[in-house]
């Protein structure tokens, strides 16, 4: 085997992040049980903050971002896999403080994969990836919270985002109508054809933020943003509805009121991929490559290659993208 892989890497000097993409070699990989030759990987919010030197998320530089990979076992030191398979790996420490997918190999604890269901391709799975995951675990939440299509719409915010767009697709192949929200008027065709049912402004999301409450519209709510979207959609959820959190992109910050909680009984549900247990990851999986599975998925994320990423990390930060990036080696 070729030790010598590329990789991007970004480095800190004097509190200065550059980033290039460079030669590696397998010696500069952390301990762990399986070794992977990494076919594609992912853009995700987190990779672009982790290649600008977000401390948040990475703490230690030099450094190779991406939480998302798949490829093809190397090596094992785990009786769990064998040389040949093929795995997926999302989260954990990936790409934030290990070196991760946007790397030609990793290595990571056998804990961390989950076969590739033979059902999707490599590339589909990297269009789904950590967004997908959190996107399924958003609907599952709400289906299995009891809320059914004949209730009403489900909203979506930040519905051009990687969650938001793979949220109104898996809720409309549930047979939900889907209002997806979104600041882009130039994105109205890309979130019809995901399977919403309308598109709104976010500005029509809360009306008149004076008010404490306005009328019922929502069945469920998934919110992909955070801060003033996820307190005005509270405002509009219908009786015994709910609401999911998995973002902060707008503000970690939440100043609402009890009356959505104590008048209309609405449930507020935090939504935490990156710790989700190994078990539930199989079943997610398994549902988005069957009863979930989005037609066309593969087709329909940009495909870039490793030299191609600065202008999708900047297009990201700045909120411009839409849809999935897959990354491929």
């Amino acid at each position: 085997m070729d030790d010598r892989f590329n990789a991007v890497v970004v480095r800190e000097d004097g509190g200065t992040f550059t980033r290039a993409v460079e030669e590696r070699n397998v010696a500069d990989l952390p301990d762990g049980d399986l070794l992977v030759r990494v076919h594609y990987s992912a853009l995700n919010y987190k990779d672009a903050l982790s290649a600008t030197g977000n401390r948040g998320v990475t703490r230690q530089f030099p450094h190779t971002p991406g939480i998302d990979a798949v490829g093809e076992v190397v090596s094992s030191g785990s009786t769990s896999y064998a040389s040949g398979d093929q795995v997926t790996v999302t989260d954990y420490g990936l790409g934030m403080n290990t070196a991760g997918g946007w790397g030609g190999l990793i290595r990571v604890p056998a804990e961390w994969a989950v076969p590739l269901p033979n059902s999707l391709s490599p590339k589909e799975s990297m269009a789904l990836g950590t967004a997908g995951l959190t996107a399924a675990l958003s609907v599952r939440e709400v289906t299995q919270s009891g809320v059914t299509p004949d209730q009403g719409e489900v909203l979506v915010t930040g519905a051009t985002g990687g969650v938001g767009s793979l949220a109104v697709a898996l809720l409309a192949k549930a047979g939900f109508k889907v209002a997806a929200a979104t600041g882009k008027a130039e994105a109205h065709a890309f979130l019809t054809d995901a399977g919403a049912s309308c598109v709104i402004g976010r500005d029509e999301i809360d009306p008149d933020p004076g008010r404490p409450m306005h009328a019922g519209r929502w069945a469920a709510v998934i919110d992909t943003v955070g801060g003033e979207i996820l307190v005005g959609a509270l405002k509009s959820v219908l009786p015994r509805g709910v609401v999911t959190c998995c973002g902060l992109v707008a503000s970690a910050k939440l100043e609402t009121t009890v009356y959505p909680f104590i008048l209309r009984g609405v449930r507020l549900i935090g939504i935490d991929c990156a710790e989700c247990p190994i078990e539930t990851r199989r079943e997610l999986w398994e549902l988005l490559a069957g009863l979930w599975k989005i037609e066309g998925i593969g087709d329909q994320a940009r495909e870039v290659g490793l030299d191609e990423l600065d202008t999708e990390i900047e297009r990201m930060l700045c909120g411009g993208s839409l849809g999935r990036v897959v990354v491929r080696h």
